[in-house]
């Protein structure tokens, strides 16, 4: 296979290049599913959804996301077999939209995967304290145990990147399995005795009833960082075929775990005490408790506090994942000048991007520390603040690779481009993620729980960081320029 740099990209040095089939499609699919964290979503963002969402319809609303982000994911596939880069999200988007863009999308996509990790941090904080300071009788603040979590990230991260999948994929079945076997169990059990509901839960009914855009909303909170297989896409054997058979898997896998552990709970529950009990658990402060519950119920007593665990190793394994990703974005534009050029530097035996990975890791522990100053809860604002921002930004980072999509093969033929993956996926795509965006604006509220000032605030500053990156690209190549500066030596063009 060869590689031919795109016009205008800057030559790479040897130290600058990824390490070459350190990864496996397995590996990537365990890192996206890791980064998507579906035991989070159960715990955190499902009683959420059945409340103040569309109650029993919150199954279909995960398949309705899930049939958006496949659409994406044609296109966005299509775009990986031309494009090879770390920085997957901008690279794409200055394919089609020029360099300009591109870097514009690159500041929304850093800046959403760090307000990601953050949130996760967050949440670890909270939530392994919270387990951790009543057996030992301390009173150790959350702060203090998202450090921790930090630093045990940054080891990982200066390691082989398929090391960490392989400590992933060993986490990721623990957790799936035991929501899973709680599903199950609910099935064979035959659930709260009201049937398996199909006609219900499955019904267009239940998906508009009450607020179902707060629903979809969750449910897309739920699924981020599915795309993350295209920014291994240097690391893994034969990205043509690795980066979509992983991309589909994952989006696959993470549709179907939503749609069946929700359905399930409803079952479990009963599709007319579900929303009551969901509200009981949102009363007491305490979202898990309402999936625990259920464990406890179905499973044995055994379940709650292996859920609790695996809740706890689920976010190690989300904050492991996308610190990955960040570090191997942060690398690719160091590598392509719009960020300092020591960033673009790998381990000489890892091939890990290790001077972005320590750069990343030192950014996330002052981010904390300035949470921590500003004694911000953990859950209300860092989880809320910076969960909200991750959305709106991905999903516009989404809209506009569609975008891109449009552009690129309306103007280049291609062997591989068709009518529907060149041109009518990506466009529903366009169409589904521009409705998506509208719906996310209108109850943004709801995300971040805050007010309209404190949302109107949080929208702009991913407008903010996407005009930085326009700015950056017009200071790093001439007015006119047409040339994609920002992909590095290491994207290949393909015909």
């Amino acid at each position: 296979m060869s590689t031919t740099p795109t016009p205008g990209a800057l030559k790479a040095a040897p130290e600058s290049h990824l390490q070459r089939d350190s990864i496996s499609v397995a590996g990537i699919v365990f890192l996206v599913l890791a980064a998507a964290s579906p035991v989070i979503g159960l715990t955190g963002a499902v009683p959420v959804s059945i409340v103040i969402g569309n109650g029993i319809g919150v199954s279909l609303a995960y398949i309705a996301i899930g049939l958006v982000l496949l659409l994406f994911a044609v296109g966005y596939v299509l775009m990986s077999r031309h494009v090879t880069d770390a920085g997957a999200l901008y690279a794409y988007a200055a394919k089609g939209l020029g360099t300009t863009a591109g870097t514009g999308v690159a500041g929304i996509a850093v800046y959403a995967y760090t307000a990601v990790q953050i949130a996760i941090y967050g949440f670890f904080g909270a939530v392994s304290t919270a387990m951790v300071n009543p057996l030992l009788g301390s009173d150790i603040p959350w702060w203090a145990a998202s450090l921790a979590l930090i630093g045990v990230v940054q080891v990982f991260g200066y390691l082989q990147l398929e090391l960490g999948a392989k400590v992933l994929g060993i986490l990721l079945i623990g957790e799936w399995g035991v929501m899973l076997a709680m599903a199950a169990s609910v099935a064979i059990q035959g659930g709260a005795g009201e049937g398996l509901a199909m006609g219900s839960v499955f019904s267009f009914e239940a998906l508009v009833a009450g607020a179902p855009g707060v629903a979809l909303m969750f449910a897309f909170a739920s699924s981020l960082g599915f795309e993350a297989a295209a920014v291994f896409g240097e690391e893994v054997r034969n990205p043509r075929r690795s980066v979509p058979k992983a991309t589909y898997v994952s989006v696959l896998l993470i549709m179907a775990f939503f749609a069946f552990t929700t359905w399930m709970i409803t079952v479990g529950y009963g599709p007319g005490n579900v929303v009551a009990e969901a509200g009981k658990a949102l009363e007491s402060g305490d979202t898990a408790s309402f999936i625990y519950a259920l464990g406890d119920r179905y499973l044995g007593s055994w379940a709650p506090v292996a859920m609790s665990i695996f809740v706890v190793t689920s976010t190690f394994a989300a904050a492991l994942a996308f610190h990955n990703g960040i570090a191997r974005y942060l690398f690719a534009l160091g590598r392509g000048g719009v960020l300092p050029n020591p960033l673009g530097r790998v381990h000489p035996k890892s091939g890990a991007p290790v001077v972005a990975s320590v750069a990343q890791t030192a950014g996330a522990a002052g981010i904390i520390a300035v949470f921590a100053l500003l004694q911000a809860d953990p859950i209300a604002v860092v989880f809320g603040w910076c969960g909200g921002i991750a959305v709106i930004g991905l999903l516009a980072a989404y809209l506009l690779v569609s975008l891109s999509v449009l552009v690129y093969f309306r103007r280049n033929k291609a062997d591989d481009a068709n009518l529907f993956n060149s041109l009518v996926a990506p466009a529903l795509s366009l169409a589904a993620m521009g409705a998506t965006l509208t719906v996310i604006i209108l109850n943004f509220n709801t995300l971040v729980g805050g007010t309209n000032e404190l949302s109107a605030v949080l929208l702009l500053s991913v407008a903010a960081v996407f005009v930085v990156g326009v700015v950056r690209a017009r200071r790093i190549q001439p007015r006119d320029g047409d040339s994609l500066t920002l992909e590095s030596a290491q994207s290949v063009s393909r015909p």
